[in-house]
């Protein structure tokens, strides 16, 4: 058996030992342990904020929901005072579904600029008109007493300014002769959004032109002269020049730079009469009515459109004239598929009676357009259709028409009114 015994190690071993210590200075050790407080510190900041965050984003999603589950409640509240039926179908709203829906509308804001900024339709091209308008336009009146004859002769656009990146300018003119009666009737329902700044008459269209389109500049030269018959030189009196200048597109809308309007009682145009005027922002003018129905199912979350009538002056009847009316829904920025009329023979009250249904894509309703169209075309020739007028009715974030309030008081129940056509 082998004894271990245990022998005191030298004294040099025991001092070395003793004496190992880090070969930094004390000053140098305070640095690197406040670096490591620091970081500490910081690491504890992140985090907090990222719980923070966290929270802040879960209470927002939380209130989302209620929000959205308080507007069912609300329409379901409100549709049973309103009259006894089973109300809007539940609906289970899911973080996943929220989310999506807010980064879709977030997306769709940050690619396409705000309807407010858009010079695009807000009724179907008229809005394309820009804000600022640059430019005069030189044209020449005369009326032939002799033969009962007016003349229009478009010279020149100048001082036009070229905004569009897209294409260069292509600017002609469209020319419209319009008369109204000496007695100035309102029209009934035509409500104070439609009709701004407007006086409550019902104008006529007599005739229209257009001129050739010059391509490529921004004081183009005409030329273009255009006449008519009037019987009657005291009707001068209640006829109105409007002379837009637009740029043409191909492809697109054409854009509608500005416009001059002409009282021809207000001008002695018994021998030919030059004048320059320089181009104003477009305004809209009343030319008719149209009687629209509207019906709301929310069971089925479906729309009904009824075009019951459309109410125009007519200075002359045209045997072969016959109207069709196109109508667009759109909805919570989704464009549905439009629908049309059949052509009935134009007459100052043409009647249709037709009802369409459009089903709405999303619940609840944020933003809800319709757009009536009216066109007229030949029965017995071939021709190109032309626009007559044009109304929206709807309802936006933060507003809505109240031929829609009304409808929402009553669903299942259509509800008629009449609204201005604008041209």
């Amino acid at each position: 058996m082998v004894m271990q015994m245990d022998y005191p190690a030298p004294q040099g071993l025991q001092l070395a030992a003793g004496d190992l210590r880090m070969p930094f200075s004390d000053s140098v050790k305070y640095c690197i342990l406040g670096i490591s407080v620091t970081l500490l510190l910081l690491a504890l900041g992140i985090l907090a904020w990222q719980a923070f965050r966290c929270c802040t984003q879960t209470h927002t999603t939380h209130t989302q929901q209620d929000n959205v589950n308080s507007d069912l409640l609300y329409s379901d509240k409100k549709s049973r005072t309103a009259g006894n039926y089973s109300g809007a179908p539940s609906t289970r709203v899911e973080e996943v579904n929220t989310e999506a829906h807010r980064l879709s509308r977030c997306l769709s804001q940050a690619s396409f600029p705000a309807p407010e900024s858009r010079l695009t339709d807000r009724q179907m091209g008229e809005e394309a008109s820009v804000k600022k308008v640059d430019g005069s336009l030189r044209f020449s009146i005369y009326y032939d007493q002799l033969q009962s004859q007016l003349v229009v002769t478009v010279l020149q656009v100048e001082g036009l300014q070229d905004h569009s990146q897209k294409h260069s300018l292509q600017p002609f003119v469209k020319l419209s002769l319009m008369w109204t009666s000496s007695e100035e009737v309102e029209v009934e329902g035509c409500t104070d959004e439609e009709g701004a700044g407007m006086p409550p008459v019902v104008w006529t269209v007599l005739q229209e032109w257009q001129t050739r389109i010059v391509k490529g500049s921004c004081n183009p030269l005409f030329g273009d002269q255009f006449s008519c018959i009037l019987q009657e030189p005291k009707e001068l009196h209640h006829i109105n020049l409007r002379m837009e200048v637009r740029d043409f597109d191909k492809y697109s809308r054409n854009t509608v730079l500005g416009e001059v309007r002409v009282p021809l009682g207000q001008l002695n145009i018994s021998y030919p009469l030059e004048l320059q005027e320089d181009l104003q922002i477009p305004q809209k003018v009343l030319v008719g009515e149209v009687l629209l129905s509207l019906k709301f199912l929310p069971t089925s979350q479906r729309l009904e459109v009824g075009l019951l009538k459309v109410r125009m002056r007519l200075t002359e009847m045209c045997s072969d004239a016959a109207l069709y009316v196109r109508i667009s829904v759109q909805c919570n920025q989704c464009k549905l598929r439009y629908q049309k009329t059949s052509a009935v023979a134009r007459c100052p009250v043409t009647v249709f009676n037709e009802v369409f249904m459009f089903s709405l894509p999303e619940f609840p309703l944020q933003q809800c357009k319709i757009m009536v169209s009216v066109f007229e075309t030949h029965t017995t020739r071939k021709s190109t259709k032309h626009l007559i007028g044009q109304l929206t009715v709807g309802k936006e974030k933060n507003s809505e028409d109240k031929h829609w309030s009304l409808m929402m008081c009553s669903v299942r129940q259509p509800i008629a009114k009449w609204h201005g056509l604008m041209m």
